[in-house]
């Protein structure tokens, strides 16, 4: 059992599944690495292990290097698959449909949805990036019932009013809603405040 953290810590765990787009989940391991105060923990499905590799061209060992503590996928008895194990908040980053259905159904059939199962039931921050498109009515489905369930629908989308001048300026845009949704503070993107003359 792992001891209370203390006030000063705080336990973010950081899930990559198989959908396309697991420039989000690393790029949030970059920036949580680097915020004082934060215990990282990681967990990887295999179809994500391929993505960080096909779509980021890392390796798994760069990976992992980002987190204090990675979790095995098969491990359904790792720590955070525990409600005694306290944390801030859990994101998946990128979220497949497949992994979707699951939380939404309550399927805790891996340690990534046995730890987002964890965290809807201890009522705690789940962020969920989902990447698909068009969505199906199944889809659109499952995110209504995960709502309902305590997670938050956090899909990655460009927002170009802060007129982003590359592709990373477009992924920190949204890696930049989910901290904000963790209560996280960065400086990734600029916050709009307003047009209103003087």
């Amino acid at each position: 059992m792992n001891p209370t953290p203390s006030t000063a810590t705080r336990r973010i765990i950081v899930a990559i599944s198989g959908a396309s787009g697991a420039v989000y989940g690393v790029r949030l391991l970059q920036v949580l690495r680097d915020t004082p105060g934060i215990e990282l923990h990681l967990v990887v499905s295999s179809a994500g292990w391929r993505n960080v590799e096909e779509e980021h061209g890392l390796q798994r060992a760069d990976i992992e290097a980002l987190a204090d503590h990675v979790h095995d996928i098969a491990n359904i008895g790792a720590s955070i698959a525990s409600g005694s194990f306290q944390c801030s908040g859990m994101v998946v980053a990128p979220c497949s449909m497949r992994t979707l259905a699951a939380i939404a159904h309550g399927l805790s059939d891996n340690l990534i949805t046995r730890a987002a199962d964890v965290l809807l039931k201890e009522r705690r921050r789940l962020v969920l990036m989902v990447r698909e498109s068009p969505l199906s009515l199944i889809h659109l489905r499952n995110m209504v019932s995960a709502t309902e369930a305590g997670a938050i629908i956090c899909p990655p989308m460009p927002a170009f009013y802060l007129r982003p001048q590359s592709v990373d300026d477009i992924v920190d845009f949204s890696v930049a809603r989910a901290l904000d949704l963790l209560e996280v503070p960065h400086t990734l993107a600029a916050r709009w405040n307003g047009n209103e003359e003087e």
